[in-house]
């Protein structure tokens, strides 16, 4: 029996309706690369997520047409969650929207934390950027 577990492609969105365009590309990748895909959305805990509930349910629909189990954490560290997450689930690569260029972004702290991990970025017009680490040894 074969308990190796399989490589993982994870896709992080927020709730936002349009990053169903994260998940679609996750696939791609994922599937080019004989991975296993899953969604990650961290959110902030608060008492009430009345608003949050349409855009979550929607995310894991298109989660589940796309094969993937979405997980929710709640956390106040997105990237702190977000880096943990990707360390006990075997994540290869993750794919997310596009850097938003300040110094407190999800994507600066998950970099700090994981500096080593492939990254894609999705935009909102479906360009897509990827970032491996390239490793120069003399």
């Amino acid at each position: 029996m074969n308990t190796e577990k399989r490589a993982v492609v994870l896709a992080c969105v927020t709730l936002q309706f349009d990053c169903d365009r994260i998940i679609k590309i996750a696939k791609q990748i994922a599937d080019d690369t004989d991975c296993d895909l899953r969604v990650l959305s961290v959110l902030e805990p608060t008492h009430d997520y009345t608003e949050a509930a349409w855009q979550i349910e929607y995310l894991n629909m298109v989660s589940k047409q796309f094969g993937a189990d979405m997980t929710v954490l709640f956390d106040k560290n997105a990237d702190r969650a977000a880096a943990e997450f990707a360390k006990k689930n075997n994540v290869v690569r993750i794919v997310t929207g596009l850097h938003d260029g300040g110094e407190e972004s999800f994507l600066v702290g998950f970099n700090i934390l994981l500096p080593e991990m492939p990254l894609t970025m999705v935009a909102k017009d479906n360009m897509v950027y990827s970032m491996d680490v390239c490793k120069v040894c003399s």
